[in-house]
């Protein structure tokens, strides 16, 4: 049956009671945002060479927490995105603590993995740090530029928001994210390739991923209910 606030109460047996699940795509969605982010945020403990190119191993997998933070703010709006990149903001720093205290626990003398554990998961503390920190500047700006242009387009020109946040967003990130977690480490002329690589790298994957996340909007708004009336108000 209804209730008041447009969601659904599933009926019980013999005092049973089940909280129902919306028919949104929007929790599925910020799920795989998040797991994306925490898994990009490990992988990119490693950097890695293509022929010249330094990129990073978050590199495979991180791109598309852009493209699903372009689903969310054209689809949801800004709010609704903001509270997904915070709550992957949270998850994130949670993940960090939880590894930190795991290497820092005494371990019985049989455990002899304790180097190879510090040298992937005891270097995520300033990956994480470096992720969140380009992660809110980037998204939030990502998220912000596309509802703004959104307000003067309205439902046209879906390429010119999406590649118009993406240059925005992913040149906030790339810069801080590299600069936190690798200057230091890399210097020099090294440094600035692994910026700028990195940058073009992740802009240009979204561009060429365009032909499959125009369907994925088109899907999701098509059979998000409230959408219509949303967008019309």
């Amino acid at each position: 049956m209804n209730i008041g606030d447009g969601t659904t109460k599933v009926k019980s047996r013999e005092g049973v009671h089940f909280a129902s699940i919306t028919h949104s795509y929007y929790p599925l969605i910020v799920g795989v945002f998040v797991g994306i982010l925490i898994i990009s945020n490990i992988a990119a403990t490693k950097l890695i060479n293509f022929g010249p190119a330094i990129l990073d191993g978050g590199a495979f997998l991180f791109p598309l927490a852009y493209i699903i933070g372009d689903i969310l703010s054209e689809v949801y709006g800004f709010r609704a995105a903001r509270r997904a990149i915070l709550l992957g903001f949270g998850m994130s720093i949670l993940a960090a603590v939880t590894f930190y205290l795991v290497q820092i626990s005494p371990s019985p003398d049989a455990y002899t993995n304790q180097e190879a554990y510090e040298a992937v998961l005891g270097f995520v503390p300033r990956i994480v740090l470096a992720s969140v920190c380009g992660f809110l500047a980037g998204q939030l700006l990502n998220s912000y530029v596309l509802v703004k242009i959104k307000e003067r387009t309205k439902e046209k020109h879906l390429w010119a928001r999406l590649i118009g946040s993406t240059v925005i967003g992913e040149l906030a990130d790339t810069v801080v994210f590299c600069t936190v977690a690798f200057y230091g480490i890399i210097t020099g002329a090294e440094f600035a390739n692994y910026v700028i690589v990195g940058y073009f790298y992740k802009t240009l994957l979204e561009v060429v991923l365009l032909p499959i996340t125009y369907p994925l909007i088109g899907f999701i708004k098509r059979r998000e209910p409230s959408y219509e009336l949303e967008s019309a108000r």
